[in-house]
């Protein structure tokens, strides 16, 4: 048998380099988060300095992700996907080995480009593999990664840092990076329509407006927030250079003949509303990922390893829901299949947004089991569903413009809560402390209460004093509590926003069963 007859036979052993490589990328992108403390002390930077650590890595790949399919036709696809695993894992490698903050930036970077074209190639080899009555399961097990990986990640980085030190959080990449590369060698064939091809001109002008869209655009969304958003002349300036950008950008793309991406796949309905629906709940995933270790760490003073394993819960929701839709994947609307994913998703954020200072642990566990749920029930079919009505020879486009899409959503979603909360908070703030006057009668007899305990080892003046720094603690306490419980509903407003958007989808099962 050659080798073409046996990729077209087995499309199952293309999914262990695949999955392999998406679970080390995917793993990557929050692996870093709990870690950044400790870098940011190692570096001598401040934590808001460490933040690039972070945003270098997102530029980065972003700026590779929609050009995956233009490098796929100069080096064909095989190739160049081998390429993206050895940079990544070289990259890794010297991450873990940075001294300084501008080596570690670098390095990020150069771990950004080799991993751009890694999730987009996997998604596209796993759904030109399988036919369409097929790839739900293929998806299921593709979307397992995609859900589990990110989730894993806080907690894996969490234990890894308080057990070991933080360079091993790269280095770990070292084994799968290797494995991903031998695998690859074996088991990845190339079809005509993704070998190299001859004579493929460069679009100097589109990588230029995409550089600079992306790059500003992430500088704005990392320090809007800080900077007071368009308070601040210079993210307004830089917000309108981002704009121009995008729109120069798109502008290439149509007139170009031999342009970066092909834009014309967003005049397929299926693909359009797919794709709309996945940036919001990419939106919703990352934020809420943010988030919540954050007000574990912060207001119920769990450590970096706990506050990961808060999100474990999560990641076993995502499983029993991939098991779940490899069973009922072809038994059921896949519309049906997101809007009920959707509406656990929407629960899951309803229950932790009844969220306060007493909850016991499973107050936390079982909404995020709920959350996890919704997020592979609904995750996977909308991929498949998203990419069904394309021909193969357009999946590695598709799917390049796809994450570049859902990874502006996740970073949007992540500055837009970081706003909910700081703005949430002095809102609250406001509001609470309107209670607290020498006319408020339980707020008298608290200061007094306090002040009686602190009478015994302060004269009356100091007690008095501690006693209402006490009692502005717990203020700013209720505060910040009542800005992350705002932050979770209005993750549930767009979890079930979106679902009438399913309506607009074509029922693929129906279509190919006639």
């Amino acid at each position: 048998m050659n080798k073409e007859a046996e990729y077209n036979t087995n499309p199952w052993l293309a999914c262990m380099p695949t999955m392999t490589a998406a679970f080390m990328f995917v793993l990557d992108a929050t692996i870093a988060n709990v870690a950044l403390p400790h870098m940011a002390g190692s570096f001598s930077v401040s934590r808001e300095e460490s933040m690039w650590i972070l945003t270098s890595y997102l530029i980065a790949s972003g700026i590779v992700i929609p050009m995956v399919d233009w490098f796929c036709k100069v080096m064909g696809r095989k190739k160049f996907f081998i390429i993206s695993i050895i940079m990544f894992t070289i990259a890794s490698a010297l991450c873990g080995m940075a001294q300084t903050m501008g080596q570690m930036v670098a390095f990020r970077i150069l771990q950004g480009f080799g991993g751009g074209g890694i999730l987009p190639i996997s998604q596209a080899i796993l759904l030109e593999n399988f036919k369409p009555s097929e790839r739900g399961k293929a998806m299921a097990a593709f979307g397992m990664i995609i859900v589990l990986a990110p989730i894993l990640g806080p907690v894996i980085g969490g234990w890894i840092t308080d057990n070991w030190t933080w360079p091993y959080i790269y280095y770990i990449n070292i084994p799968i990076g290797i494995l991903a590369w031998i695998l690859s060698n074996i088991f990845i064939y190339d079809p005509d329509y993704a070998k190299k091809q001859e004579n493929v001109k460069a679009d100097f002008a589109g990588f230029f407006f995409l550089s600079i869209w992306l790059i500003s655009l992430q500088i704005v969304l990392d320090k809007g927030n800080n900077a007071d958003w368009f308070n601040t002349p210079w993210i307004c300036w830089l917000s309108l250079v981002s704009l121009i950008s995008a729109a120069l950008f798109v502008t290439s793309q149509i007139r170009n003949k031999e342009s970066l991406v092909d834009l014309s796949i967003f005049k397929d309905k299926n693909y359009l509303v797919g794709t709309s629906v996945q940036i919001v709940m990419q939106a919703v995933l990352l934020a809420s990922v943010a988030i919540l270790p954050q007000f574990l760490q912060s207001l119920m003073g769990y450590d970096a390893f706990k506050s990961g394993l808060s999100m474990m819960p999560r990641g076993l929701g995502a499983l029993t829901a991939t098991i779940l839709y490899g069973s009922f994947a072809n038994k059921f609307d896949g519309r049906l299949l997101v809007a009920v994913g959707l509406l656990c998703i929407a629960t899951g954020c309803l229950m932790l947004g009844n969220l306060n200072l007493e909850i016991s642990t499973m107050s936390i566990m079982f909404p995020n089991f709920l959350f996890g749920v919704g997020l592979g029930l609904a995750m996977i079919p909308i991929i498949t569903l998203s990419m069904a009505t394309l021909r193969n020879d357009q999946m590695t486009n598709a799917s390049g413009l796809q994450n570049l899409l859902k990874n502006i959503g996740g970073a949007i979603g992540t500055s837009v809560v970081a706003t909910l909360i700081s703005r949430g908070a002095q809102k609250h703030q406001f509001m609470l402390i309107q209670h607290l006057t020498d006319t408020t009668a339980n707020y008298v007899e608290r200061v007094q209460t306090y002040t009686g305990a602190f009478i015994t080892n302060y004269d009356p003046i100091t007690a008095n004093y501690m006693a209402k720094g006490a009692i502005n603690r717990l203020l700013m306490q209720q505060a910040t509590l009542c800005a992350f419980i705002d932050a979770f509903r209005v993750f549930a407003i767009a979890a079930i926003s979106i679902i009438p958007l399913l309506l607009l989808l074509k029922n693929i099962k129906k279509e190919n069963n006639q």
